[in-house]
């Protein structure tokens, strides 16, 4: 298994933010973390990244207790794509894109050649030579899943590779939303392991094969979208009635609200 959550928790100032959250994500699997806003989506990237350490519990990847992680060494495996990314500094976005290779010691010529293919897969190769600060918010954000796709984009050192992506397509439209989620379902076929923060219903179903639904800091359901999206379910934490069918072309759940 790329990464293994056992019976994880965090109390931060007397507040416990997490309380027993298990889970395992394999290659070729994306698993969607969903939940209302407070719910701990945050806080779950940020302990399973090792940038928070829990209170309790354990968190592996790819067979090893996250902190036994040296930062360089992790770096070639785990890529993480947050909400928001703040530069200020008028780099090309094929040089923000760049930076993603620092972790490795592959050669110009080779970086230059995944910058380009990661630029591609995010439908951002025209703005290569843009400035970054010029560009609109959507474009920032392709720019950036390009440099965390460009982070792992070969598989160094054997190793399995994980891709978190917190609210990814939140400021792109619809064309880029659907290439988005497009992609992460071919990465995922590719042999990559993938965890999707993400608020739209019917765009988790696109694309997860497992889904975990939190409130307050607590595992509610973990399991196949069908066994999560249900309309008890989504009452019960997002406080808004739904009807789930099946959708006509995928088969996937299909949430009316």
């Amino acid at each position: 298994m790329s990464l293994v959550l056992e019976q994880v928790g965090i109390t931060l100032g007397g507040v416990s933010l997490l309380s027993d959250v298990s889970f395992s994500v394999d290659p070729g699997e994306v698993l969607a973390v969903l939940g209302p806003n407070g719910a701990g989506k945050t806080t779950l990237l940020r302990i399973l990244s090792g940038e928070w350490a829990p209170s309790r519990g354990r968190v592996r990847f790819n067979g090893r207790d996250i902190d036994d992680w040296r930062p360089a060494e992790k770096a070639k495996a785990m890529a993480i794509l947050p909400q928001g990314t703040s530069l200020d500094f008028p780099f090309t976005a094929e040089e923000v894109v760049m930076l993603g290779r620092t972790p490795h010691n592959t050669g110009v010529q080779r970086d230059r050649a995944i910058v380009e293919e990661a630029l591609t897969a995010v439908d951002g190769q025209h703005l290569a030579k843009r400035i970054y600060t010029q560009l609109s918010g959507g474009e920032k954000q392709r720019v950036q899943l390009a440099r965390v796709l460009a982070q792992i984009w070969e598989n160094a050192d054997r190793q399995s590779r994980l891709l978190v992506l917190d609210e990814p397509t939140a400021s792109f439209d619809l064309a880029h939303q659907q290439l988005t989620l497009d992609l992460v379902a071919r990465l995922a076929g590719q042999g990559f392991a993938v965890v999707l923060v993400i608020h739209d219903l019917n765009m988790a179903a696109r694309c997860a094969t497992q889904m975990l639904l939190l409130s307050c800091g607590r595992v509610v359901e973990y399991g196949a979208p069908a066994q999560v999206l249900t309309p008890a379910l989504i009452e019960r934490v997002f406080e808004v009635k739904a009807m789930v069918q099946a959708h006509p072309v995928t088969g996937n759940p299909l949430v009316i609200t």
